[in-house]
């Protein structure tokens, strides 16, 4: 069972760590907002067609709960996702990927500041790592220009939507018990509601692509493979072996985008992206370790939504 659950976790790990890859694909065949709004449509389409019994018996739970399932797509899903496909117009995807190990950091910080949660020496140290790599790779090896502010956009960006990702986590604390198909269909519907202004301000300002053949596949690849699939596996391997043991595997994520995007994008891969990495999952790794043992962590319901 064990063998099986590390199976399932890290093909969600290859699926998330594919989708800034997707998103560098999409440039010149679906623009991001366009493509934002398709992944959440059609995973809420695909999720809704098998769900339908078991929506119906939460309903009761999800009317009292529908402005918070709904917060939950629009800053984790819309949010996230619209700013890491308008990050890679700007800057590589080993960067996004590397960028996203900033996520465990900022979640630790903000339960920290505003819930107190127990802090150790590792975890300390093991977050300064992180914050090292992030901060590395954002600065593009160069530490001196984050002095000089400047980054490029698509890192800033990309900064935005780890920032969201984090608030999502956090308010995941306080999610109603609900089945894990309908914790998914629901803020999936609330993405695509709001992704429908972000599409309408791309048309406005006259970027806005509608998908071709290629842009098709990737939208699909997103919905099906980056939503349900990734979801499923890694829901599954938390019943098998745990959320701290199966949270370990989101460290992965960058370590796949980082793979992927130099075997399928040809995206050259510098002595600063491998310094960054090491410093970004070995200081995870240090602060999941040395976390303090008492109270229950926070994992999120998943890593790239």
């Amino acid at each position: 069972m064990q063998i099986a659950a590390y199976i399932s976790l890290v093909v969600a790990a290859l699926c998330w760590g594919g989708n800034a890859v997707a998103g560098k694909l999409a440039l010149g065949h679906v623009s991001p907002m366009m493509l934002t709004f398709l992944r959440w449509f059609l995973a809420t389409t695909l999720i809704a067609a098998v769900s339908v019994p078991q929506l119906k018996r939460d309903w009761p739970i999800v009317r009292k709960n529908l402005p918070l399932l709904f917060f939950y797509g629009i800053i984790g899903y819309t949010l996230f996702n619209a700013m890491l496909y308008s990050a890679v117009k700007y800057t590589t995807v080993i960067n996004v990927a590397i960028e996203q190990a900033g996520i465990p950091m900022l979640i630790f910080l903000l339960n920290f500041v505003f819930f107190r949660t127990g802090v150790s020496t590792a975890q300390i140290v093991g977050f300064a790592m992180t914050l090292g790599g992030v901060a590395l790779t954002a600065a593009h090896g160069d530490l001196t220009t984050l002095l000089q502010l400047g980054l490029n956009r698509g890192d800033g960006l990309m900064l935005i939507a780890v920032a969201a990702y984090s608030v999502y986590t956090i308010f995941l604390r306080w999610k109603p018990p609900l089945d894990w198909r309908t914790l998914m269909a629901i803020p999936a519907l609330g993405a695509t509601l709001t992704a429908l202004p972000l599409l309408i301000w791309e048309s406005t300002q006259g970027v806005v692509q509608l998908p071709d053949n290629k842009g098709w596949l990737i939208a699909l690849y997103t919905a099906i493979f980056a939503s349900l699939l990734a979801q499923i596996l890694y829901i599954k391997g938390v019943e098998a072996i745990g959320a701290n043991r199966a949270g370990l595997f989101i460290n992965l994520v960058p370590v796949f985008g980082t793979l992927l995007s130099v075997a399928l994008l040809g995206e050259q891969l510098q002595a600063f992206h491998l310094i960054a990495l090491a410093l970004a999952l070995g200081g995870i790794a240090i602060a999941e370790r040395g976390r303090p043992q008492k109270g229950p962590s926070t994992v999120p319901a998943s890593p790239m939504d």
